[in-house]
Parts: structure tokens; sequence; C-alpha cells
């Protein structure tokens, strides 16, 4: 009995994790009943569990021997993040959130297919030809909780380095087990722009007599997107949204600062360094030329999400394997969504994969992104999820074994 067989024995506690963790979703780095979730669905099994001193995270080591050796052997990491947003939820789901918090963007599906895969291979302990590293993630929708748990040792958990780190993502855009990916730049970097434009308030029946800053934020909206247009390499495209605008509380009356914030995603360190410098200039020229000041910063948060080319092929051949070479597409372009999972993959050779969660009665051109209030996800997949990290692993452990001197 393989993976797909053993993963279809256990799905429906999984299906009951992921519903109960769904409907009480929290934001942020501190997420103690969740971590309580995840510590409950892992007791009883054969890990090396620690929890974050800084953080609510939780990893758990899973030890294996080589076959005839008393070597450590490699080490693979598998990750799934775990907190929700600040959305008040509108699925219409009968196990939906009512806290004003949502998990729409399927992490509750990460969570438990991450212990779904844990418990997988807790099963064949014996037959790992190494370790295996889970990786439960707070914060990945900000303030990012990749960074703080590998400054807290996650890539070193196991007692030496990891070798290669898998994730899966699940998406309503895409066909329900569907696998989905590419090699290199696959999701964009983001960096936030704050910007602070300081005029001169008054009465709005003389804006003459004042400077009205509403009108230069107004300016500098417009100013971003013309600057991605003309300065901006089409080939190695940028995308910049202002999704925060700010000013006045009253119509008669010219405030005396307005304040927009924007995400920038890039897929290069190229754009970045060319955003970072040219962007704070930008707008300081557009409110010098109308007589106001502008307080500028450009803050970097997610690299660039970058998928190893062996490590993405090493997944299409067990994918396909698995289900079929009908269930896993190659992505031809990026998408400009952002992943923290990013930090891991600057540190080891790795894959992002994302799975196709859309619900059978959800037309595809209807379909809701992730992030949406009504955004729901078909969590039948997660057999499938559990079965596919546990088999990347075990392949990867496999062939990272070969390869040991």
């Amino acid at each position: 009995m393989g993976f797909v067989d053993d993963a279809a024995l256990i799905l429906d506690d999984l299906v009951a994790l992921r519903r109960r963790i769904h409907q009480h979703p929290e934001v942020g780095l501190h997420l103690p009943r969740t971590q309580a979730a995840v510590l409950e669905a892992l007791d009883g099994l054969p890990l090396e569990i620690t929890v974050g001193a800084g953080l609510s995270s939780v990893v758990a080591v899973l030890r294996g021997v080589l076959q005839g050796s008393t070597e450590q052997g490699p080490t693979v990491l598998l990750r799934g993040d775990m907190d929700g947003l600040p959305i008040m939820e509108d699925s219409g789901e009968p196990f939906a959130a009512t806290t004003g918090t949502m998990h729409a963007c399927g992490h509750d599906l990460h969570v438990a297919g991450l212990v779904g895969a844990a418990r997988l291979l807790s099963a064949r302990k014996s037959e790992l030809a190494g370790n295996v590293v889970f990786m439960f993630q707070p914060g990945e929708e900000g303030p990012g909780g990749a960074l703080p748990m590998i400054e807290e040792g996650v890539l070193d958990a196991a007692g030496a380095a990891v070798d290669a780190a898998f994730g899966i993502h699940v998406t309503g855009l895409y066909n329900k087990g569907l696998f989905v990916s590419k090699a290199g730049p696959a999701w964009a970097g983001n960096s936030v722009l704050n910007v602070t434009v300081h005029g001169r308030g008054g009465h709005g029946s003389s804006p003459w007599m004042s400077v009205d800053p509403v009108t230069v934020a107004a300016e500098i909206v417009m100013a971003l997107q013309s600057y991605t247009t003309r300065r901006i390499n089409v080939f190695d495209p940028v995308v910049i949204t202002v999704g925060e605008l700010h000013a006045g509380t009253a119509s008669n009356v010219i405030p005396s600062t307005a304040r927009l914030v924007a995400s920038v995603r890039t897929l290069s360190h190229a754009s970045l360094e060319q955003l970072a410098v040219e962007l704070p200039r930008l707008v300081a020229g557009v409110a010098d030329a109308h007589g106001c000041t502008a307080d500028v910063s450009f803050q970097p948060e997610y690299p660039v999400t970058v998928n190893d080319p062996d490590m993405w092929d090493h997944a299409k051949t067990t994918l396909g394997g698995m289900y079929g070479a009908d269930r896993v597409f190659e992505r031809p372009n990026p998408i400009m969504g952002a992943e923290d999972f990013s930090y891991v993959l600057e540190r080891v050779p790795g894959c992002f994969i994302q799975l196709g969660a859309r619900p059978d009665d959800v037309p595809a051109e209807d379909a809701p992104s992730n992030h949406s209030a009504v955004v729901r996800f078909d969590d039948s997949v997660l057999g499938d999820q559990a079965a596919a990290l546990a088999e990347l692993a075990v392949v990867a452990l496999t062939k990272l074994a070969v390869s040991l001197p």
C-alpha cells in the first residue's frame, strides 16, 4: 500500500482537523489556539517537538536511519503555514468562522495536510533514508514567520543543515487535485511603499490659501502607474498597487496630510534595487512640484520565491508517477503573489507547489481568488496534499542518501 492509499484512510481525520482550525483563525505570529491544535494532532507520533520562543511555531523532527548505516543521513523539510487573515468570512460554509478573521488563503488546509504527512511518514519511519523536519509556521500573511523560525534554528532542527525543502499551497483558481509550479522565479518578491504627503490645511472653499496634499497624493498614485510602464523593463515585470489611501475628515476641510501605502511586486534583484532608489525620488519630486513635502519609506518584505530546477523536475516526476502526468502542470510564467517560504528557498534547494482546490460547484470563470471573503476550498484534496508531501520527502531522501560520500 502506498501513501495515496494510506492517506485515504486518514482523510476524514484531516478534514475534521481542517474544519476545526477553520472556525477559529488566528492572525500574525501568535496563534496559541492553532498551535495547541497542532500539538494535539501530533501527540503520540515518534517526533521530537519544539515550539517557538518568539512566535507560536511548531517544529517536529522525524528521525530515520540510512539502511545498513549508523549515519544520520540527509534531511528534508516540509512546511505548512498556519495563520489566517483579518477578513469577515462570507463563504457560506457550515463551519465558517464568525470571529472577524478567516482562513481565506487555505492555511488551515496546509496545517492539516502537513499533519497528515507527519502521520504517513511516522508510520514508515524505519523506511526513511534520513530525517524529516515538519515546519508549522505562523505569520506568513505578515509580518512574516519564516525568517524568525530560521533565526530560531528550524533549518538545523535535526542536528545538521536541511538538504531540501518542499511546500504545497492550495488555490481556489485551479481544478481540484492539479499540481502547479515552475522552475526558477515562481512567486514575486514583495516590498511596501509608505508615503505621507505634508501640505497646509485650510478651508475647502479657498484651496489657493492652502497647500492641498490630497490632489498631490492622487497624482502620486497615477505617477506610480506611469512609472511602471516607462521605467521598467517589460520582460522583468513589476506590479505596484496602492491599497491604502487616507486623507481628511470632512468634505469642506483641506487636510494637512495625506497618506498612501502600496505593495510593490518584483521578480529580480535588479528591479528591486532600481525601485528602492527611484520610487522615493519620484514621490518626493511630485510633492515638491506642488509645494508639499513627503516622508517616504521603501521596505522590502519577502524576496522572490525561486524553485530549484532539479527539485522541480523531482517534483514533476514524483507527482506524475503518483497521480498521472495530466495532474501536473508547469506554469509558463511566475505569479505576482509573494511568499515568505522564499527565505527557506534562498538557503535550501527546494520547490514550492500550488494545489488546485476549487470546489466542483464553482465554475472556473467565477472562482474567487485566495484572500476573498467568499473563497471556498474543497478539503477532499487533503489526502493528495498529505501523500504528495510524504512522497516528495521519501524520494528526495533516497536520492540524497545515494549521493552522500
